[in-house]
């Protein structure tokens, strides 16, 4: 099979949550980055990243890495790469997305242009043609540019990962899946502890929770760009992979998971959503108020996407419901607590101190993940 360097894409700050994942895949990680991680593989290693990688944006292969402070530079060292290996003669190609960072060449749309030109001049004097029919399968190009390096990955994903297929239906402000994944994955709890999400809008939390609990890949029932890519991975390869991820799902028989919400049809959006995901039977939803939070049993959790109060306006509503919910949270018996915010006076609202403060870029926006830990129940015998 052939070998790759295989780049994973993150939130800015859950670089060592997806780290664990692709070691947990059995995958060698070689270079750990602000939002990025790549790791070795082969064909197998696409198909089973892009189906069973709960926290990462997409899976590109890496086609090149180089140094460019000039337009020049760029189309000289694009050219030089070895486009002909990934892209066939009638293949749709486009720098569909160029980033830069503390780079001297930061015009998006410039670097796009002239990385195209680059690739179509190498590949004219590899086919001998001189215009592309650009009638086939569509291979995505992303770069980035950081300090002046240049890294190049073919897109294997298509769209995003966070995209699981079972969102149809979503909340104001909804919480990435993938996010939402590893705020579960920060946290101690493992399936069979209790799980409550007070604010849980279109259920997002509740059902990454339960795929979890089900040990159901969240990409099992997609589909990706590579899987046209049969010069790179061939059919059976994605078969191989999706069989493997059905076969390693089992229903939990004892599941606690519940999602909460003071909106009626946010709570019905929810339901249809874990529906979709094929997990319904493992949430409990209901319309509930955070001031009606309560659960007779210890140490649970309580994972949690409150509102932010983006607006002024809003921001005011925050301290008295912050209160509220920590007033709940310290009425449970020996329970632990996870937020993510942008809301600046959390800590100082709830009247506890976090016992961890985690920084998570949620896109452009900064969030704070907070951590309140209760006591650890004993070890059964």
């Amino acid at each position: 099979m052939r070998k790759f360097e295989l780049i994973a894409p993150c939130h800015f700050g859950l670089e060592s949550v997806l780290k664990r994942e692709i070691t947990d895949l059995g995958y060698d990680v070689s270079l750990t980055e602000d939002g990025r991680v790549s790791f070795l593989g082969d064909e197998e290693a696409v198909a089973r990243a892009n189906i069973g990688l709960r926290t990462a944006e997409r899976v590109l292969i890496k086609v090149g890495r180089f140094h460019a402070e000039t337009y020049d530079e760029l189309f000289e060292a694009t050219k030089a790469l070895d486009w002909e290996n990934y892209i066939p003669s009638d293949a749709r190609f486009n720098v569909v997305k160029a980033a830069s960072i503390k780079s001297k060449l930061f015009s998006p749309s410039d670097i796009q242009s002239i990385m195209k030109k680059a690739m179509v001049e190498r590949l004219k004097s590899v086919y001998g043609i001189e215009r592309f029919p650009e009638t086939g399968d569509d291979y995505p190009i992303r770069v980035t540019l950081l300090k002046d390096e240049v890294t190049v990955g073919l897109d294997t994903t298509g769209v995003s990962l966070h995209k699981r297929g079972y969102r149809k239906l979503v909340a104001k402000a909804p919480i990435a899946e993938n996010l939402a994944a590893a705020l579960i994955m920060l946290t101690p709890w493992k399936p069979g502890r209790i799980l409550v999400d007070p604010f849980c809008g279109s259920g997002t939390i509740p059902i990454e929770a339960a795929l979890m609990a089900a040990n159901m890949a969240p990409g099992m029932n997609r589909d990706f760009s590579a899987m046209d890519w049969e010069h790179i991975v061939a059919p059976k390869v994605w078969k191989d992979a999706f069989d493997e991820a059905r076969d390693e799902v089992k229903m939990p028989a004892d599941c606690d998971i519940q999602g909460y919400d003071i909106d009626k049809s946010m709570i019905e959006t929810a339901r249809a959503n874990a529906k979709l995901a094929g997990v319904d039977s493992l949430i409990h939803f209901q319309t509930r108020d955070v001031k009606d939070l309560s659960h007779s049993s210890k140490y649970g959790f309580i994972i949690t996407n409150p509102p932010y109060g983006e607006r002024l306006e809003e921001r005011e509503a925050l301290f008295p419901l912050y209160k509220t919910l920590a007033d709940r949270y310290k009425a449970l018996n020996d329970w632990s607590m996870f937020v993510i915010t942008s809301f600046d006076k959390a800590e100082e609202t709830f009247g506890l101190k976090a016992d961890k403060n985690r920084k998570i870029y949620n896109g452009m926006l900064k969030t704070y993940y907070y951590s309140f830990l209760g006591k650890k129940p004993p070890k059964r015998a």
